[in-house]
Order: structure tokens, then sequence, then C-alpha cells
């Protein structure tokens, strides 16, 4: 059992860029879950951990040649060692890479229970193989598509596993209805708030209707008919015909 004024979730972040971060975490639902305690989250300037203590140098050109630079070993894994020793709960290391595991909804819900997550956010050319075999870290990607850096496909991580946190959400339904929580394979319905009517666009009146029990069967057929039309691939394949 944590103690009562332990957060139930510890993210560190490891970059070269940690003012990206300043802004998204003093906003919204993520900085308040920070004020209440439910989550802590610190960012680490890999640069800490140099080996070059004139010039904080920590990428190198490859053997073997080729393009571009990557991280040296040496100051990522003495900065992963360093934050995994700062707090007593085994950490789950995440390294984000696009020649990862595809990040998928299943796959946050088994990461937010976990208690403490290390994120390392690679630059230009990626990692020093050995930082991996060190490590062993788990290798994560957003989608077959590159970015600049870590720093984005990290956010995503916080985002997803941090909403999932008890009282982080106003309203702990909300996950729960998501589309891919908690094995739901279909998208979510269309919603709608005030007016009723704008430019000769109307609520459905169903929803108007006050009936939960049609509402919840509308809800259910326009959840279905929308994976229909733009993720098919989420459904179950017909049984074969006789």
């Amino acid at each position: 059992m944590q103690p009562a004024n332990q957060a139930s979730l510890r993210i560190d972040v490891a970059t070269l860029f940690p003012e990206i971060f300043s802004g998204y975490l003093t906003q919204s639902l993520l900085a308040k879950a920070i004020d209440k305690g439910l989550i802590e989250i610190y960012v680490h300037n890999l640069r800490d951990w140099s080996v070059d203590p004139k010039h904080h140098k920590v990428d190198d050109r490859p053997y073997g040649g080729g393009p571009g630079m990557l991280l040296c070993v040496e100051p990522v894994v003495r900065c992963v060692e360093a934050v995994r020793a700062m707090d007593p709960r085994p950490a789950e290391v995440l390294l984000l890479t696009p020649q990862g595991k595809r990040l998928d909804q299943p796959m946050v819900e088994s990461l937010a229970p976990k208690g403490r997550l290390i994120l390392l956010c690679g630059r230009y050319e990626g990692f020093d193989q050995r930082v991996i075999d060190i490590l062993e870290p788990t290798e994560l990607s957003v989608g077959d598509f590159v970015l600049n850096g870590g720093e984005v496909a990290a956010m995503i991580v916080v985002d997803a596993a941090v909403r999932l946190i008890p009282g982080v959400l106003g309203d702990e339904q909300s996950s729960w209805d998501d589309s891919f929580s908690r094995g739901n394979r279909l998208l979510e319905f269309p919603q709608y708030t005030r007016p009723p009517e704008f430019r000769e666009h109307r609520v459905p009146e169903i929803l108007l209707s006050g009936d939960h029990g049609k509402i919840a069967q509308w809800r259910a057929e326009q959840s279905l008919l929308k994976t229909q039309q733009r993720r098919s691939d989420l459904l179950p394949p017909e049984p074969p015909r006789q």
C-alpha cells in the first residue's frame, strides 16, 4: 500500500529540451491533477549527466559513418539510473521511437497503474544501441511517422495515462465511455449540446426526449454505424456463409 501522501503515478521525463514541457504541465486537467497530488511529473535535462563538463555534449557521430548524430550511451544510462534512485518504487522505462510497439488504449491502461514511468525522449538519429541493451526499455511508437524528437510523443503518453488515474477527470465515467477504452472496439457516438438548433442543423430529437433507454440504444447504434463507416477494421470479421 502506498503512503497517503504519495501520488498514484509518478512520471519522469528525460529530454534535451525540458523547456518544451513548461507550458504543457501548467495547463488544464494536468495542472490540477499535479496540484491535488494525484500525479507527479518531473522533467530532467539529459545534459546534466553529460561526461563533458565544459560543453555538456551528449551526442556524437555514428561509428561506421552515416548522416546525423546519435545520443551517447553514458549520459542516458547515468540519467536513468539516477532518476530510478529518486523514488523507491520500481519504474517502467519507456523509450519513444518510431521503431517501437504501437501505443494503443489497452497498453495505456496497462501503464497507468504501474506507479512509476520513466520516458526517454530521443533526438537526432536516435540512441546508441547500448542504451537499449543496458536499460532494456519498452520501445513505444505513437504512429507510423517520424517526429523531430520524442517530446511530443511523451506528452501523448502522459496525457493518455494521467486521465485514467482516479480523481483526475471530473466524471470517472468519461474514461470508461471513450473509444478503445476497457476493450471497447467501437468509436464514440456523436454528441451535442446547446443550442438545440443552429443554422438549420438540429440536435436529434431522441436526445431531447428524456427516454434514457432509447437514448442508450440510439448511441449504441450510432457507435456501430460510425465504426462501420470509418474504422471497419475494428469490427470482428463476419462469419463465413454456409
